[in-house]
């Protein structure tokens, strides 16, 4: 199933372009981490982790 969302992000912008983030992201109720997932571009990957998680 992953390789059908890379394949399809590839097709559009060029699939050695794009990586794969994966954020640790700490839950304000429970305390517990939760992994937030994305396929970005290379160039914009600094910016996804920069980016406050809403």
């Amino acid at each position: 199933m992953a390789k059908t969302a890379i394949k399809a992000a590839g097709a559009q912008q060029g699939g050695k372009d794009m990586v794969k983030v994966i954020k640790c992201v700490k839950s304000d109720k429970t305390g517990a981490y939760t992994f937030k997932e994305a396929i970005v571009h290379k160039d914009n990957a600094k910016e996804y982790f920069q980016k406050a998680e809403k």
